[in-house]
């Protein structure tokens, strides 16, 4: 690491910013897991904090050893389960994300390669869910799901400047680790669906935390391809150091895992 950042992340360390200080802060640690198997894709840590009032979160996708390779912010406004967020992973260059501003919403890709963005304005349908928003969602219609009763909303692809639907349906209960949890599937409720893989996930019946991811995952593999995984979750979020959080937010990305 260069000089130059390591006195940066110092100074990071030795101080807490005005924003973060008398912050709660959130920590916790996922791993993604080849689908089929054990292999290590990559590691997630997440953060959970609150800025200026507005709850926050930001993801830092790591690989196997540790290097930070592509941050995701979230900011839950105007709506937690239809926050701004913005996506970007350094070993391509690929961006996506949605922001507020004085003239609406917009959404913006930047594609592998590209060198500006696309952006189209956002009109946001009733009931939309965007990205980290639908954890949120989830929580909204627990007692629907716990009852058996389907959800559909849509959900939005940045990739695709629109909204599709995408239908909960609740799964068993079943025991995660010993933990009393309740299976979830997510699928386009559209008569194309069986094109498109389901997607399983498993909540904890106490607190409505997420477990275990299955599916396919918006970080791809060296060749582009979204790659088929299981991202496991295995303990709650713990308390974290506010000066920790503002380290991480100014944490380099590597342009490639591998060397």
């Amino acid at each position: 690491m260069p000089r130059p950042t390591l006195r940066l992340l110092a100074v990071l360390l030795s101080t807490t910013p005005p924003a973060f200080a008398g912050t709660d802060v959130l920590r916790q640690e996922a791993v993604a897991y080849a689908r089929k198997g054990d292999a290590v894709i990559y590691r997630e840590s997440h953060w959970r904090y609150r800025q200026d009032g507005v709850a926050r979160r930001l993801v830092l996708y790591r690989c196997p050893d540790g290097r930070a390779f592509a941050r995701k912010t979230v900011i839950e406004r105007p709506a937690a389960q239809a926050p701004d967020f913005d996506f970007e992973d350094a070993r391509d260059g690929y961006r996506e994300g949605v922001r507020t501003g004085p003239g609406g919403r917009v959404v913006y890709v930047r594609e592998a390669g590209a060198a500006r963005p696309q952006e189209r304005a956002l009109a946001t349908p009733p009931g939309a869910v965007i990205d980290a928003g639908f954890d949120a969602s989830v929580r909204q219609h627990w007692d629907a799901l716990r009852a058996g009763r389907e959800v559909t909303q849509p959900f939005l692809l940045p990739s695709r400047f629109a909204f599709v639907p995408v239908r909960l349906d609740p799964g068993p209960a079943v025991r995660w680790n010993g933990v009393p949890a309740q299976r979830l599937s997510m699928k386009l409720d559209r008569w194309y669906a069986f094109v498109a893989p389901t997607m399983q996930l498993t909540y904890a019946s106490q607190d409505q935390r997420l477990l275990e991811f299955a599916g396919i995952a918006t970080i791809r593999d060296d060749e582009g391809r979204h790659q088929d995984v299981r991202i496991v979750f295995p303990q709650p979020a713990a308390p974290a150091d506010a000066r920790a959080l503002q380290a991480a937010l100014a944490t380099p990305l590597v342009r490639q895992c591998r060397g």
